[in-house]
């Protein structure tokens, strides 16, 4: 008899995923008292509970109020790289609140240099680095991110980001930053599609060319934005965890309650769109890569597209053909059947 596919042991790449979302509980209590703050795991659980979008944003304001030094970072780091090697994951292109660093008069660079030492020691996972502007923030503070990514590409910067309310502002006022980003050499990632529609979707990549969408899932209810971003290659980062616990789904339901079967991530893989798993703010949303998969096969997803969604992370990746190739080969080969998958 056939087994179900297993989806720990599957190698996975994991691109959408916030280092500040990965703060454990315990880890929280931790990075609190560094700060002479008492703080119990209950009261950050209870922060972390679900709610809208709006009390997300909050509840990850408060929880980066405890990063306040480069070891802080660090701690983290290390935490989501072990994180990450259970699970299985071989390669992540983890995003850093670059701007939220900036808005908080810490130095961007000093923070990245302690990730990247807790991170090393870390053979069997291989990072890059996406450096995140809030869209709330303003178009002059995202050139601020854009200018230090820019500056770091030598050490593992990729991309330029932007999350935060996708509302806040028009992707036109931006369009002077991706601009700058992309004559840098970095990559181009918006959210957009997670609370707002399918126009958010095209707006980020027929004004600022994101090459990812992060979230997306707005484009459900545009055909011709969903036959765009299949026909460009345009990988969607879907997050379905992430997407019920801050409201983004039923909000895009116009319900007050969505379920998980009503995700679209099956139609937008039927229609032949580019599309992967992300775990977002993993420990905000008590969850992880794995269990996101766990999540869309519970959906009625098949092993073969399950596989697909795993191989896509790769092939989305933002590597060098050479390094694609390589992440490519160790993901066949470490998927191939073994005897609990044969009849």
């Amino acid at each position: 008899m056939k087994h179900p596919l297993n989806l720990l042991e599957l190698p996975k790449a994991e691109l959408h995923i916030h280092l500040e979302g990965s703060i454990e509980p315990a880890t929280a209590v931790e990075l609190a008292a560094r700060h002479g703050i008492e703080l119990s795991a209950i009261e950050v659980a209870d922060r972390y509970a679900p709610g809208d979008f709006a009390q997300f944003i909050e509840a990850f304001k408060w929880v980066t109020s405890f990063l306040r030094q480069p070891d802080d970072y660090a701690l983290i780091a290390a935490h989501l790289a072990e994180s990450l090697i259970r699970q299985n994951v071989l390669y992540a292109e983890v995003t850093l609140s670059t701007g939220v660093m900036l808005r908080r008069k810490q130095d961007p660079l000093a923070n990245f240099a302690a990730i990247r030492d807790a991170t090393a020691p870390f053979k069997d996972l291989r990072l890059n680095w996406i450096f995140d502007a809030a869209r709330q923030f303003g178009a002059q503070a995202a050139m601020e991110v854009a200018r230090v990514a820019s500056s770091a590409r030598a050490d593992g910067v990729i991309a330029l980001g932007m999350g935060g309310d996708e509302l806040a502002l028009p992707a036109s006022d931006f369009q002077r930053v991706y601009e700058f980003a992309a004559g840098q050499g970095l990559h181009r990632l918006v959210h957009a599609g997670e609370i707002g529609g399918p126009e958010q979707v095209r707006d980020a990549v027929e004004l600022l060319g994101a090459e990812r969408i992060g979230h997306g899932i707005g484009a459900m209810h545009s055909e011709h934005t969903m036959d765009v971003l299949a026909a460009r290659g345009i990988t969607l980062e879907i997050c379905p965890t992430s997407n019920l616990r801050t409201g983004a789904l039923a909000r895009q339901l116009a319900k007050s309650k969505a379920h998980a079967s009503e995700h679209p991530v099956g139609l937008f893989l039927r229609r032949g769109l580019s599309v992967t798993l992300g775990s977002d703010d993993p420990a905000m949303f008590e969850t992880s890569l794995t269990r996101e998969y766990e999540l869309v096969r519970e959906t009625g997803l098949s092993d073969a597209e399950l596989k697909k969604l795993a191989e896509t992370g790769f092939t989305a990746a933002f590597l060098s053909s050479v390094e694609r190739a390589a992440l490519l080969k160790s993901f066949a080969q470490r998927r191939a059947p073994g005897p609990q998958d044969l009849v």
